[in-house]
């Protein structure tokens, strides 16, 4: 009996992981497709289209700029009161903020204030953003046993890769009306279907148990979590914040940076979309598959696998949005997202969590993630600012095999982490 309970438990964390996950990320996401192609000429208007585009890209990033705060707050809720409330409240912030966004007035109605309004929502986001990725994974790696933890924790990114599909299926669709009327009020309607993302969430999550792992390891004893975390590990921190550089900053670029520099060498709209689609399908289907190889061949061999994957792939998937034919667009996104992403974010939730004790583990979780988001938020302004001052893609792909370097450094460095915790 015990046993189907541990069962039951397990079933229903993958599932609020990962639905949980699809929604929050969702709302996240929805902010780079439009960033890319409605915000710039909306809330943004300037005599030079780059300008435009990178004001736009400027307040994406600050979302990234507040992560580590939502990282330090419920990083702190998590490993005092808890995973569950904590997933609850950032779902909730998010939910708020995502549809607030669908109802603000353009440059041209409001002035200044819409931009300023703008970037207060994107913070919301963002702090919401930065407490949600380690409850998520957690809720899973601190049920899952041992030698299937890489399997089970890569489906708390699945849900991630498909909060991002249906952010640009939501935008695919509202472009199909006429251009006037989606720059008029369309785009809105991907934001403004939050509410009923947020309901469904919250509902999930207000049915789930806390982990048992927590309950048994953390018991919420230390009043300070991230100080603990600081004195205690140190070397863990570095490294993970150097080992999700090539993962994070590639995700920009293969994302958010190639709608725009797709736009811009006069690939079309639609295929870029579509090649996001497909590209983050693929991501999602194949992150259990290399969770699972992680768990067989270990995690630092999968994860520089794609590191050297992403760093080799930057510059011919530049020449093959270059190329503006669909079929290539459409391989580029596969490739990148589905091959060399997948490999990394794939393995990130069971080796992140085997860095950390119990009692630390959501704030060391957090931490690693969000200020690594801060460093590499942003590559989508980096990169357009590279393209923009050299009209070559080599200075981009050259900034992202940089990244590479430094995580395959960061990997190679690391000697091992917390791997009995779920004993």
């Amino acid at each position: 009996m015990k046993a189907a309970a541990g069962g039951n438990q397990l079933r229903r964390a993958i599932l609020a992981s990962l639905a949980g996950n699809m929604l929050e990320w969702y709302d996240f996401f929805l902010f780079g497709t439009a960033a890319a192609l409605v915000f710039n000429r909306l809330f943004f208007p300037a005599a030079d289209p780059t300008a435009a585009l990178l004001a736009a890209f400027s307040v994406y990033a600050v979302g990234f700029a507040a992560r580590p705060i939502g990282g330090l707050i419920f990083g702190h809720v998590g490993d005092r009161h808890g995973r569950k409330v904590s997933l609850v409240w950032t779902l909730s912030i998010m939910g708020v903020a995502t549809f607030a966004i669908g109802l603000l007035p353009s440059y041209e109605q409001a002035g200044m204030l819409a931009p300023a309004l703008l970037v207060a929502l994107r913070l919301l986001q963002g702090i919401a953003a930065g407490g949600e990725w380690g409850g998520g994974v957690l809720m899973i790696t601190e049920n899952a046993p041992a030698d299937r933890r890489g399997f089970l924790g890569a489906w708390s990114q699945v849900g991630v890769g498909l909060g991002f599909v249906l952010a640009s299926l939501a935008f695919f669709l509202a472009r199909r009306m006429p251009e006037a009327d989606f720059l008029a009020w369309g785009w809105r309607l991907p934001f403004l279907a939050s509410i009923l993302i947020f309901l469904v969430g919250v509902f999930i999550r207000l049915r789930i148990s806390e982990t048992a792992r927590h309950l048994e390891e953390g018991r919420g004893s230390h009043a300070a979590p991230i100080l603990r975390l600081l004195r205690r590990y140190p070397r863990a921190i570095l490294t993970g914040v150097g080992i999700r550089l090539a993962e994070n900053g590639g995700s920009h670029l293969l994302i958010t940076f190639s709608l725009a520099y797709g736009v811009t060498v006069g690939a079309p709209a639609d295929a870029l979309l579509i090649g996001v689609m497909l590209g983050m399908i693929a991501d999602s289907a194949m992150m259990p598959v290399f969770g699972a190889l992680s768990d067989r061949i270990g995690r630092r061999a999968v994860y520089l696998a794609g590191v050297i994957g992403l760093a080799l792939f930057g510059y011919p998937f530049l020449r093959m949005l270059d190329s503006g034919a669909p079929a290539m667009i459409v391989a580029a996104f596969v490739i990148g997202n589905g091959l060399c992403h997948a490999a990394m974010i794939g393995v990130q939730p069971a080796l992140f969590s085997e860095m950390f004790d119990g009692e630390v583990r959501y704030s060391g979780l957090a931490f690693v993630h969000e200020v690594s988001s801060v460093i590499v938020g942003f590559a989508p302004l980096i990169a357009t600012a590279l393209y923009a001052s050299s009209k070559s893609p080599v200075p981009v792909a050259a900034y992202l095999a940089i990244l590479c370097l430094l995580s395959a450094v960061a990997l190679l460095s690391w000697r091992g982490g917390k791997e009995d915790f779920s004993s």
